[in-house]
């Protein structure tokens, strides 16, 4: 099977913070037969490394006050301030497109990202809140009919696949 996975955690040096998080168990897919194609939005999107540590603060799945009708779905906001909700859709889609073309069903996407976080991601505080969510890229392969899990997820039937 093609796997779509966050760079991250097969060692790329890619998060905001300049490092990487390697995951031994999404890494040993590969040994199993898998072809895993790694994947990154922001650095796709163009934000450097390492960033400002960004956080989703307006999202299509968050309750929120009515909308005005040119408002973006989506707000991505770094720790000062900025906006950066461009690279992080224009990372998004990239990604997506990738993947879509090497024929991945399935994405390893990394816990809590503001782009790649599969059920839970943090508020939009930077007080190390989590809120039930997604980000920009798993939900954009989600909504494509990748099914994304994280790097907590149990792979035992992965390795039957």
């Amino acid at each position: 099977m093609k796997i779509a996975v966050s760079a991250c955690l097969l060692g790329e040096a890619c998060r905001y913070d300049g490092r990487s998080k390697p995951c031994a168990r999404v890494q040993e897919l590969a040994a199993d037969g898998h072809e895993l194609v790694p994947v990154c939005p922001e650095v796709a999107g163009g934000l450097p490394t390492p960033r400002t540590p960004c956080e989703i603060v307006r999202a299509p799945w968050m309750k929120s006050k009515t909308r005005a009708a040119n408002e973006r779905s989506w707000t991505i906001l770094d720790a000062s301030g900025a906006d950066r909700t461009d690279a992080y859709a224009r990372g998004a889609q990239a990604e997506l497109a990738r993947a879509k073309e090497a024929g991945c069903e399935l994405a390893i996407l990394k816990a809590k990202s503001p782009s790649c976080g599969s059920g839970e991601v943090y508020d939009g505080t930077f007080s190390g809140t989590l809120v039930p969510g997604w980000g920009i890229a798993a939900a954009a392969f989600r909504d494509a009919g990748i099914t994304v899990i994280d790097e907590t997820a149990d792979f035992s039937r992965l390795s039957r696949m």
